[in-house]
């Protein structure tokens, strides 16, 4: 089945919940939460034994609250559960708690949680826990990026303004159930309650370790936190007290930092590595994919993102629209993709062909160098202008970021790359008005969940366009909030996603991004770790790695 009908089946099922009262079951076929998964081979999947995988970068924190990028969102997921998930083909599945009843309106979530739950202390999960959980990333101390997700609970708004002490839509009606009433119909509510910001956290010990939580973090999940050791290591190992007994299949999980792709690359042949967690390296593609060995240890999917350079509009001379749109029409695409060696389309609009509401027909930006020069010499800059990019260092991304670079330069931009650790680049990318562009790439926005919801508030919307936030491009339109939030809320789901073709349509006029192109990732595993592709390639989990196993 292609993955465009598996999203596409995902929300169908969230736009059942919406108009439907009672607990809903999962979609018939999906894998109940606790069913395990089948083997992709013949083989019986075994327990015991480590999968080591290598990063080139650190961690920045795994407190769910906060952590919101590639490397630690996989992560996240071992150690956190939410009150849903989703199953193999992307269907929403209940997990610790049940499907929820919802009112006929589509405003009112009542969740009944699964008795027996635990902590990794030992404490069972209540209800107030989840309280706890969705109001610490409401509150702005907590300064999370997923901030805005939470805002059409009732009340938010006004407690994250300093309004209110309480979020009046969180209601705890008893030790097991819970109640969340909004202010209008929202189709991306239960895919928000799925999120890595909805992990349920032990208020206790957010409060022992305070900021540190995220380097001692603590959840429900399949694995527990062992170690971390800054720029060498982070240890997992088996949640003996799952509330999925079968699962993880593994007794831990090594992460190695510090680990280049290619050096990551060399001990996977030797025998020391399971799994790359940069993927890899472009110099070997084309000789691991053309050799038959590698055959049954290479992994493919296509990603639901869109790489692409943040443009940011608050700062000069990326503040008109006119500079922002030359930019667009500078950057040759099909060459970044070439450096790939192919591992992606090129990109015209925002939204990625396999998100709901993607418009074949968007009009973007040609390839056209003379038109951006005259665009220039229009905004007062004939003669161009110095600027500065900042990408990760992690390869191919500087060679790509020099891609842009040649491409800027023929046009009289002269940019200076600036290549950083992934943490540095998110922490200055989130702060106002410190880098004029941004190489996402190694970062690029992939999807939450399967609703084009996730390609605004959290990056192009004016709640996310703060300290700390993942709107790079600083871009804040109002009214184009109130359409998004208005498209959000529509019944008719055809009505919706037209709305918001014509809302990205808007968004790519305006250049606010300089879209790239869409990955297609390859990665390579050792003969000893086995599971299915999405064990290795989840739309959401990443390395769903309680699905993963090793033979002897």
């Amino acid at each position: 089945m292609k993955r465009l009908t598996l999203f596409a089946t995902a929300m169908i099922v969230v736009s059942l919940a919406l108009v439907s009262c009672g607990p809903q079951a999962p979609e018939e076929g999906s894998a109940a939460p606790t069913s395990p998964p089948e083997p992709a081979t013949g083989e019986e999947p075994q327990h015991g034994g480590t999968m080591v995988l290598t990063y080139q970068n650190d961690i920045a924190t795994l407190d769910p609250a906060i952590g919101y990028d590639w490397d630690n969102w996989g992560m996240e997921k071992w150690v956190f559960d939410a009150l849903l998930d989703y199953d193999v083909d992307m269907n929403m599945v209940p997990h610790i708690a049940e499907m929820p009843e919802v009112s006929e309106d589509g405003t009112v979530y009542t969740f009944t949680l699964r008795k027996g739950v635990k902590f990794h202390n030992g404490r069972e999960v209540k209800a107030d826990d989840v309280a706890y959980t969705i109001t610490r990333v409401i509150d702005p101390e907590t300064k999370s990026p997923g901030q805005s997700f939470y805002f059409t609970i009732k009340g938010s708004e006004e407690f994250a303004n300093g309004e209110a002490d309480s979020v009046e839509g969180i209601e705890v009606l008893d030790d097991y159930t819970i109640r969340f009433t909004l202010t209008q119909a929202d189709a991306s509510f239960l895919n928000v309650m799925a999120l890595n910001f909805s992990f349920i956290v032990p208020k206790e010990e957010v409060e022992k370790w305070g900021e540190d939580f995220g380097h001692h973090p603590m959840g429900t999940g399949p694995f527990v936190f062992k170690e971390w050791v800054p720029g060498q290591k982070l240890t997992f190992v088996r949640n003996e007290n799952y509330f999925r007994p079968e699962l993880p299949y593994l007794d831990g999980v090594e992460v190695q930092i510090g680990v280049t792709p290619e050096v990551a690359l060399l001990r996977l042949e030797k025998g020391e590595v399971d799994f790359l967690g940069d993927g890899i390296p472009p110099g070997e593609f084309v000789r691991l994919t053309q050799d038959p060995a590698w055959e049954n240890r290479i992994v493919h999917a296509v990603r639901v993102n869109t790489t692409h350079i943040a443009l940011n509009t608050q700062v000069s001379p990326f503040d008109d629209v006119r500079v922002r749109r030359a930019v667009n029409m500078a950057i040759d695409k099909e060459r970044i993709v070439q450096l790939l060696n192919g591992r992606g389309k090129p990109a015209v609009g925002i939204l990625p062909p396999l998100m709901p509401g993607y418009d074949p027909n968007i009009k973007g930006y040609d390839y056209d160098p003379e038109a951006a020069k005259e665009l220039l010499a229009e905004a007062g800059y004939p003669d161009g202008f110095s600027t500065f990019i900042e990408c990760i260092s992690v390869d191919p991304e500087p060679k790509l970021c020099e891609s842009i670079q040649s491409d800027l330069k023929e046009i009289g931009i002269d940019l200076e790359v600036h290549t950083l650790a992934s943490s540095t680049v998110i922490n200055d990318a989130g702060t106002p008005g410190k880098v004029p562009m941004v190489w996402s790439g190694g970062l690029a926005w992939t999807q939450d969940y399967p609703h084009p919801s996730d390609f605004y508030g959290p990056i192009l919307g004016c709640d996310s366009a703060v300290e700390g936030g993942w709107n790079w491009a600083w871009y804040c339109n109002p009214e184009l909030d109130a359409r998004e939030l208005k498209a959000r809320g529509m019944s008719d789901w055809d009505a919706s996603m037209k709305e918001y073709q014509e809302i990205f349509q808007i968004l790519l006029d305006e250049a606010v991004w300089v879209p790239v192109f869409h990955l297609e990732d390859y990665n390579a595993h050792s003969d000893a770790l086995h599971g299915r592709v999405r064990d290795f390639i989840h739309p959401v989990h990443d390395i769903w790695a309680e699905n993963l196993w090793k033979s002897e």
